[in-house]
């Protein structure tokens, strides 16, 4: 089976010129299928204020009503998506920038209200594999923005780190997938203030362990639940590292 890496890259990362640059340049040496998923939260907060309209997170998640759903329409599906692909054409990478409702290629229903309304936020029900894996054989490269749609016409905000791991489970039935997680970190750290304290391999006994000892928390949490969730899926391995470390197989393996 032929490789396929997905990767993953957070809102910081691609919103700062310099560390855009290197992401992309790196990722355009990087061998054989690949696919990139973007953020772009900030970029989004930043043009909503310029507008004049509230952000509003709980549990730094936002919450996406009708004018923020315009906003992050707008940043995430124009600004950062059609900058990334024009730069990663003009490195000789054949890009061709998706939100879930190009193509039909990820379909989601919109979260039900339960203690908290979140808005225009999808939780991902279908992906279209056999399309993006056509795209892919012919020498594409997609840029997937974090958006999904419900096919009744409505665009969904969709979690970037959801969208990676939908889209790598999805395609482990044309390739070995492996999918990569990056952001400001060298890996999951033992200690969150010491850079060189990356756990170099955790599996779900040890993240369990590391859960209730403390040393994971926060926001790694979920993005650990989603790499056993992909592994599981048939996803061959997650690697979790630093933006300009992916061509070095560094930062945290998931079994």
């Amino acid at each position: 089976m032929e490789k396929l890496t997905v990767i993953k890259v957070g809102g910081k990362i691609v919103e700062e010129e310099a560390t855009l640059q290197r992401l992309l340049s790196d990722f355009s040496k990087i061998e054989g299928h690949k696919v990139l998923v973007h953020g772009g939260g900030r970029s989004a907060t930043a043009m909503a204020t310029r507008l004049g309209i509230e952000s509003k997170m709980v549990n730094g998640r936002r919450i996406t009503d009708a004018e923020m759903l315009k906003v992050v329409t707008m940043v995430y599906a124009g600004l950062v998506n059609k900058t990334i692909v024009a730069r990663l054409q003009s490195m000789g990478v054949n890009a061709l920038g998706l939100t879930g409702a190009d193509l039909n290629y990820m379909r989601s229903d919109k979260r039900p209200v339960k203690e908290v309304d979140y808005g225009f936020v999808g939780d991902v029900k279908e992906v279209n594999s056999d399309l993006l894996a056509d795209l892919i054989h012919k020498g594409v490269v997609p840029v997937l923005a974090p958006l999904t749609h419900d096919k009744k016409g409505n665009m969904l905000n969709t979690n970037a780190d959801t969208i990676a791991g939908e889209a790598a489970k999805a395609l482990t039935s044309h390739f070995d997938v492996t999918l990569m997680y990056c952001f400001e970190k060298s890996g999951v750290l033992m200690d969150e203030n010491d850079d060189n304290s990356v756990i170099p391999e955790i599996t779900r006994p040890l993240f369990d362990k590391y859960v209730k000892d403390g040393i994971i928390q926060g926001g790694m949490i979920p993005k650990l639940e989603n790499s056993f969730h992909a592994i599981s899926a048939g996803v061959t391995k997650v690697i979790i590292t630093k933006a300009d470390e992916i061509g070095k197989n560094s930062g945290t393996m998931i079994h």
